[in-house]
């Protein structure tokens, strides 16, 4: 089947396209109310070295940076991620999706705050809870510890909260997904249409040509009958050459005569038929073989 007539079968089953596509625009349509548009906002903060370990370096952090501070870095962001941040966050009424990791490519201890929700405004307003609860919780780590003051680590934000931005990737697939199920389906009820009423027509015109055209019936000796081979015009019959083609294929197709019926409808026993035995007369005597490369004699001398 080409793409014409394809465009043929959607035309003809119009009835069935056009609910169907309707349909499909109802489900694209209904994924727009029910998946709401989701926004994110991110910030960036960076674990910088004591006051203690920078000293060598005139109190500049960022010229000291140890291996450590990326595996605090992993650990604090561990800690946000777990369920007791989140529900202190919560209690503190920050919304939305939280997370907490390293940098994409960071070559050093750097973290990605971001939060992910469906309200704009309470989405920049909870990265900015999320980010300051990070920097508690780092400071919490320590006093744990009992660290001393000038040997703590310190956090400091490289980039603040950002305005949200909209992610309508999620939303735009699961649109695609919908409209293109709702087109599939519409696409196999009208072909399924289309071969039923194919089907349902074949049936019909099979039934009618039968009932029509009857075909025809051979006679008692099983030979079909001379009328069903000649010819449907009889000004075609006064052709001799004809009519000798009709005896021949009657002669032909007409069964031996041992096997015909007979008169009173009883099947005639077959004849064998008698061989024929080759008799050799008195006047001419047997053939002898030829012996020295001579001529057998006939019994009169050769003139």
């Amino acid at each position: 089947m080409d793409l014409a007539e394809i465009f043929r079968v959607m035309r003809r089953r119009w009835y069935v396209l056009l609910p169907g596509l309707l349909l499909a625009a109802g489900l694209t349509f209904a994924v727009t109310v029910v998946v709401p548009v989701t926004y994110q906002s991110q910030s960036t903060v960076v674990l910088l070295n004591s006051k203690k370990a920078t000293e060598a370096y005139d109190g500049n952090p960022f010229l000291s940076t140890q291996t450590s501070l990326t595996g605090m870095a992993d650990s604090l962001a561990r800690n946000l991620n777990s369920d007791m941040s989140i529900r202190e966050l919560k209690s503190r009424g920050a919304t939305g999706t939280f997370e907490a990791k390293l940098a994409d490519n960071a070559q050093g201890p750097l973290l990605w705050l971001t939060v992910t929700g469906t309200d704009e405004s309470a989405v920049l307003a909870s990265d900015r809870t999320l980010t300051a609860y990070a920097k508690e919780r780092l400071e919490e780590f320590q006093e744990q510890q009992s660290v001393a003051d000038n040997a703590r680590i310190r956090m400091s934000t490289i980039v603040s909260p950002q305005t949200p931005v909209a992610q309508t990737k999620t939303r735009l697939e699961y649109m695609i997904m919908a409209g293109g199920a709702g087109f599939v389906l519409t696409m196999v009820a009208v072909f399924y249409v289309e071969a039923r009423r194919r089907s349902q027509r074949a049936l019909a015109e099979r039934e009618s040509g039968a009932g029509s055209e009857p075909g025809p019936e051979p006679s008692a000796s099983g030979a079909t009958p001379a009328s069903a081979l000649a010819p449907a015009n009889p000004a075609e019959t006064a052709d001799p050459a004809k009519e000798s083609i009709v005896e021949e294929t009657l002669a032909i197709r007409r069964p031996p005569s041992w096997t015909r019926s007979r008169e009173d409808g009883s099947a005639a026993e077959p004849t064998t038929p008698r061989p024929v035995m080759a008799v050799a007369s008195a006047a001419e005597p047997p053939d002898e073989e030829p012996t020295h490369g001579h001529r057998p004699r006939t019994g009169q001398r050769d003139r």
